[in-house]
């Protein structure tokens, strides 16, 4: 089968190889990916910033795709379901925090950027039938981490007042859907007018461009402090949010792509009693609850663009860029 591999010595660190069809081992299915999606971890491990990377695994934490082989007989109720694919791996038993043996699919296991992936068969879900095979594939990573931060962690509400920085990335994109479906106040914010126009298209109340001076006073004007922070970025700036968030408030952060900030203005916590939140993937019980959200409401996550297996490595230039609203997807079968 063909598949997307990490290999270290290779230029780009990518390459599209040749490997075996993967055969189920017992309380594993057979799923035959129809699409796969990109995430962010993807282009750090081929930049080398994600830490334990190994040559000749295949890349991808997203898929969708249909099972076609099992296992074990208790699992013939699988054969032939549209599914999607659940990235948690070992989360554990505290459903507050992810356990030591914890990994996500795509490192240091074989990923979803293949034809075929075995997988064990509590890692499906069905794939909700008003998606398309881009659209499910897009879901479970960012669907996932969205809903941790935004509903578990920020404790999101109808009449909470939202930020959700860095319009755009997948993760983003879904916090702001699953704040639309609760009519929550959202603004957004973003170094790009036209991710802020495309958000504000889709329902958000307005937004700021973080590279202007005093974006930050004039989304606290806007909103009049917000309830909840949304935020990927980390870095000195996390001083500047803390400042808009009304007493009280909750900053959730999933990531840091700007480093780790050299001061946090302690004071600013305190006499606001705000919180400061990190945030990582999701439990198997906020999985099942994302995914019947999605299904319920009928929400679709947002796809940029998608590109055929053979092109993939036009994607990852396309992740690196910065340009997507949304996410990348590659279509297999």
């Amino acid at each position: 089968m063909q598949a997307l591999v990490y290999q270290e010595q290779h230029p780009g660190k990518i390459a599209l190889e040749e490997m075996p069809k993967p055969t189920p081992a017992k309380g594993e299915v057979l799923v035959r990916l129809k699409a796969a999606a990109l995430n962010r971890r993807d282009q750090w491990m081929r930049e080398g910033l994600y830490p334990g990377t190994q040559s000749g695994v295949i890349l991808g934490s997203d898929g969708a795709g249909i099972v076609e082989e099992v296992a074990d007989d208790e699992n013939a109720h699988w054969l032939g379901k549209e599914v999607i694919l659940n990235p948690n791996i070992n989360w554990g038993p505290n459903p507050q925090v992810q356990g030591p043996d914890y990994t996500i699919l795509g490192m240091p296991v074989h990923g979803t950027f293949a034809e075929y992936i075995a997988i064990p068969s509590h890692r499906l879900a069905l794939k909700p039938g008003h998606l398309s095979w881009e659209e499910a594939a897009a879901l479970p990573l960012a669907g996932l981490t969205a809903y941790r931060a935004l509903m578990s962690k920020g404790q999101a509400q109808k009449e909470s007042k939202i930020l959700i920085t860095g319009i755009g990335g997948g993760v983003a994109t879904m916090a702001l859907l699953f704040a639309l479906d609760l009519n929550a106040q959202v603004y957004v914010s973003s170094g790009k007018d036209d991710k802020i126009a495309k958000a504000i298209a889709m329902g958000a109340k307005g937004g700021f461009n973080y590279r202007k001076e005093g974006w930050a006073k004039a989304a606290k004007q806007a909103a009049s402090g917000f309830d909840i922070i949304i935020d990927s970025a980390g870095g000195d700036q996390i001083n500047d949010l803390m400042k808009i968030l009304s007493p009280g408030g909750r900053l959730i952060f999933y990531g840091a792509t700007l480093g780790i900030s050299k001061r946090l203005e302690l004071h600013k916590m305190f006499w606001s009693q705000v919180r400061l939140e990190g945030s990582t993937m999701g439990n198997d019980e906020e999985f099942k609850a994302m995914v019947t959200l999605v299904e319920r409401q009928k929400l679709r996550p947002l796809v940029h663009a998608s590109y055929p297996l053979e092109e993939s490595p036009k994607a990852f230039e396309t992740l690196k860029d910065g340009q997507q609203m949304g996410k990348l997807v590659i279509q297999i079968g």
